[in-house]
This record gives structure tokens, sequence and C-alpha cells, in this order.
């Protein structure tokens, strides 16, 4: 073994209260960047996930100017012939007018999102099923699910209360239908259907002429990294049509992209938080240097050259930055498999979608390491100028 090396661990090893305090240092500003990619990067996979689960699929097909003429049910078959596609379904959305009578009193809610889907297909490609907290989904044409929100709204409806909806048709006439409330719908974090109500796709169709259109098709994968490609392939398959085919992350572009921009801040600051532990090894280092005077100058005055005193301290910092990568990284790593196991939730929201950024954990590793190695640069350079006579102060 290099004497350097062995010298920059006794060095470290006999001032040992030193060495903690560097090796924290690096490993909180570690720590620091894993329990804000667990936070912040694990909401936003969670918002993406859900927004997938209830709202958009992995894929979603519009039409670019207004309802799908073509068949769903020729769209959903094409889709389910792709191996990499889970299911299709179709849905049908508009707006609503509901109003209910609650101890004599008219209650009424204006322009609520109204959800039609096919109970049967619609399980296959979303989640919202899973939502329902009370009573049952959609099962047929009469009845209505509620988001809790607007159950909410219109004074706590309970299972088996009739309300009366009504839409505009694509002539611009009134239909009013009633409809028996079957189940109420609540999602973690209310990225869900809360907001909205729910009823069969083609009652909706119906009430707004639209007998054979459809609103969207929403697309499940077996790989959602293959979303890109069903993409592409579809939109090659229909060039003369009007469709529109979007990703999850294009679908919900609009709700997610301050949330990206609100990630690239919180990495930053957290980055400038590491750059802070590097300071805190400068000025350890640079005690340390002060406390080893005495051993510098007799090396200096055996013949050490300026640039062995160099080596030796840096190899210091690189000893710290070692350890100290290692222990943040596993301490963060300790945490991250905490936060995946238990489902991490923040006062009942949505649990955070966690995963294992292999490449980010070893580029936070290596950018700790090389800033505790560039923080020993100056204290090593501070010790090469010290001079042998500085030895016979100790003496």
């Amino acid at each position: 073994m290099d004497y350097r090396v062995h010298l920059a661990k006794r060095m470290l090893t006999n001032k040992k209260g030193s060495l903690i305090g560097a090796v924290l240092a690096v490993s909180i500003g570690i720590l620091v960047i894993h329990v804000n990619f667990v936070i912040f990067q694990g909401l936003y996979d969670a918002i993406v996930r859900d927004l997938s689960s209830y709202r958009f699929g992995d894929v979603r097909i519009t039409d670019k100017e207004s309802f799908i003429t073509k068949s769903d049910i020729f769209l959903v078959n094409w889709f389910e012939r792709i191996p990499s596609v889970e299911a299709a379904a179709a849905r049908v959305e508009s707006s609503a007018s509901i109003n209910v009578t609650k101890h004599g009193k008219l209650i009424e809610e204006f322009r609520v999102p109204i959800v039609g889907v096919d109970p049967f297909r619609d399980p296959r490609v979303s989640t919202v099923h899973e939502t329902v907290t009370d009573g049952q989904y959609v099962f047929s044409r009469n009845s209505l699910v509620v988001g809790s929100s607007v159950a909410r709204d219109l004074g706590d409806i309970r299972i088996g209360e009739s309300l009366e909806l009504k839409v505009i048709d694509r002539h611009g006439q009134d239909q009013i239908r009633r409809f028996l409330v079957t189940g109420i719908v609540s999602s973690p974090g209310g990225q869900g259907l809360d907001t909205s109500v729910i009823v069969h796709i083609d009652t909706l169709r119906d009430m707004l002429s639209r007998e054979g259109e459809t609103g969207q098709v929403l697309v499940r994968l077996n790989d959602p990294k293959q979303a890109d490609n069903v993409k592409e392939y579809f939109l090659q398959t229909f060039p003369n049509d009007d469709f529109r085919a979007e990703t999850i992350e294009e679908s919900a572009e609009d709700a997610l992209r301050g949330f990206r921009s609100g990630i690239a801040m919180i990495n930053m600051i957290g980055y400038f938080g590491m750059m802070s532990s590097a300071f805190a090894v400068v000025t350890i280092q640079m005690m340390l240097v002060s406390s080893k005077t005495r051993e510098v100058g007799i090396m200096r005055a055996i013949g050490a050259r300026r640039k062995d005193i160099l080596v030796l301290f840096i190899i210091q910092g690189m000893i710290i930055g070692a350890i100290g990568a290692s222990v943040g990284t596993a301490m963060g790593l300790s945490y991250t498999f905490y936060a995946k196991e238990t489902k991490m939730t923040f006062q009942g929201s949505l649990p955070l979608q966690v995963s294992y950024d292999w490449p980010k954990i070893a580029q936070t590793a290596l950018t700790a390491f090389a800033l505790a190695v560039a923080a020993s640069i100056y204290p090593a350079f501070k010790a090469t100028k010290l001079q042998p006579v500085e030895a016979m102060r100790y003496v």
C-alpha cells in the first residue's frame, strides 16, 4: 500500500471526531437528495399513475374536430389484437346540470362533468371502479355513480336516492333524465372522478344524440414504455382519419408541466445543500491541516515533496468522500425501501409511486464523492505551504 494512503488513513483515524463530522456532512447531503426524490418524484409518478388509471389510459385516442365516428367496437378490437395492449374501452364526456330535492329544498349544480362508460370494458382499462366507497359501479342504463365532491355539494347524496340530469344535445336541445344513485366514488388525492358523475355510455350517447359515436378510446398497455410505439403504429394505420393519439404525458401535459418545474427546483435546492456539505468538508480539512502541522513539518524535513503532501490530503478527501457517499447512499436506499414497502402517503393523500432510479443514485453518489475531493484541494494546497522549520515549534 502506498505510504501516503497509510498516512492519510492514520491521520483521519487519529481525529475520529473530524472524520465522523466530515462523513456526516457528505452523507446528509446525499440523504436530502434521496428524500427529495422519493417525495417529489414519487408524487409526480403517483399523479401520472392515477391520471393514467382513472382518466387517460396509457394511450388516449380522440378526434381532432369532434366525436369519433368510426365504430368504437372496431377500434377496441383493433387495439386488442396488438400484443402489447392489455385492453381498450370507449368513453363519452360532456357536462350536465343536476338537481335534487332534499328535505323539501331544491339543490342544483351546474356544469358538472359527466362521463359515459362501458360497464363491461371500462374496468379493464381503468381503476375507477375500485374507488367506489359505497354501493356499486355503473351496471344499467338508469344507474348513476356520483363523485364524492359532487355528492357533498348536493347535500350528501346517498345510495338509492334519485336525481335529475340535464344535458344539451348536439342540436342545442335540453335533454332531461332521472337516474338512481347506485354508487359513490372517492379516490386518494382526488385524482379520480370525484368531481364528476358516471353513467352508462349508451345512455349518454342517447341524451347527446350521438348514437354510434365515441368521445375517446382509452388503451391500457402491458408495458407502458411501449406507448409511443403503439401511438405511432395507430396513426400510421389510419393516416386519412382525423385522429389524435396521445400518451399519458401528452394527455396530462397541462397538469404535469408546473409540477415538473417544481421538481427541477427542488432538485437544484438539494444539490445546493450538497455543495454546503462540501464547505463543511473544507472547514474540517482545514482543521486537520492545522492539527497536523507538526507531522507535515517533520515529513517536509525528512525529504517529502510538496506533491506528496498535496496527494496526502487529497487522499483524505477521497476517503471522506468514499465513506460519506457509501453511508449516504445506504441511508437514502433505506428510506426509499421504507417508502416503497409502506406505500407512503401524506395525510391520506395518494400513495407515492416510489422507484429506484439507479442512474440518478449513482450520479448523486459520484457527485458527492467528487465534491468531497474538490473540497480537499484548497486545504491540501495550504498544507504544501508549510515549511520544515514549522516542525521545530512543536518538538
